[in-house]
């Protein structure tokens, strides 16, 4: 794989402002879920579930999409929105699309899992099969600006990172003792949101970023201090193996961002595992990376916890796979 500079050329990605934040918040309401929070029912102390996966696509990503698309011009949004991923940024981009009645168009690594392209397909997005070079190409060059269709930035648009804010401020209403926030990390959106969010409300609440041993992007990062590539292994977590943190969310993420928790595979399908059996909640391996990440940290340091379970986007033979595993 060509490995480009890990930047597209433009600015910092500033923090959204905390007006932003709310204002997205009144925005999505009444298409956005405002989601429960629950105790976990496990053998940890102090830990509570941000069920993400109630939405109506069953993932946080529709809170910054919907903002994303609902804010820009009309004119613009008509002629179509289109992204780059595999995911559940693509069916968010799908639910979007359908509800302003636009078309939706998404580009994905040519090698994309079947049961990966019939969910994106069953929200009328159309998928555009590329080789990962021409992927990356196309976000870090900027080749989308030939596109006629509008493109969504899955990690650094503003709109979006503003619209998945609204997640921290329902995590402090509904929590308000809480001392720690664990999120996974892929290219860091899910982050920037939920931190910038709480560190405009309450500083002193902890944002504690989860990744898996075989995609720690993030922590490569601060280490380097700089964005940075590194050489994923095989991971469950494909939701979050993004194999770099771009330049221009790395001042954000640093500055949102107070600790890294890095875990292995086992951890992860622990916490599917433990989450579908003890609270009835099916998570993707990305989605309960928050949970793995928590439940491998000490509550003396940690404290009273939330978790965000931030998608459920797993095949029904994988989570099979992983709940009949023994602990």
């Amino acid at each position: 794989m060509n490995r480009p500079h890990p930047s597209w050329g433009g600015e910092p990605v500033s923090r959204p402002t905390l007006e932003a934040i709310e204002a997205a918040a009144n925005l999505i309401e009444g298409v956005v879920a405002r989601t429960p929070t629950v105790p976990y029912i496990g053998n940890a102390k102090g830990i509570r579930l941000k069920l993400e996966t109630l939405q109506p696509i069953g993932s946080f990503k529709l809170r910054g999409v919907y903002n994303w698309a609902t804010r820009l011009p009309e004119f613009n949004r008509t002629k179509g929105i289109c992204t780059t991923s595999a995911g559940n940024t693509a069916q968010a981009l799908g639910f979007v699309a359908r509800h302003y009645n636009v078309p939706s168009k998404t580009l994905l690594p040519e090698t994309v899992p079947n049961a990966k392209l019939q969910a994106i397909t069953s929200y009328g997005v159309e998928p555009v099969k590329v080789s990962v070079d021409e992927l990356f190409a196309y976000m870090l060059e900027e080749k989308w600006r030939s596109e006629p269709y509008c493109y969504l930035n899955p990690w650094g648009e503003p709109d979006m990172i503003a619209g998945t804010g609204s997640l921290g401020l329902e995590i402090l209403e509904q929590v308000p003792e809480v001392e720690s926030v664990f999120v996974s990390v892929g290219g860091g959106g899910l982050a920037a949101g939920v931190g910038s969010a709480i560190k405009s409300c309450n500083a002193s609440v902890r944002v504690i970023a989860v990744q898996p041993e075989g995609c720690p992007s993030l922590q490569a990062s601060f280490a380097a201090g700089k964005g940075t590539w590194i050489s994923p292994t095989d991971t469950i977590c494909d939701g979050t193996k993004v194999p770099l943190i771009v330049e221009e969310m790395y001042p954000l993420l640093r500055e949102v961002v107070d600790k890294i928790v890095v875990v292995p595979e086992t951890r992860v399908r622990e916490a599917m595992r433990s989450l579908a059996l003890r609270n009835k909640v099916v998570a993707e391996g990305s989605g309960a990376l928050a949970l793995a990440g928590a439940l491998h940290t000490d509550f003396g340091y940690r404290g009273v916890s939330v978790c965000v379970v931030s998608g459920g986007s797993v095949s029904p033979a994988l989570l099979a796979e992983v709940i009949q595993e023994e602990d």
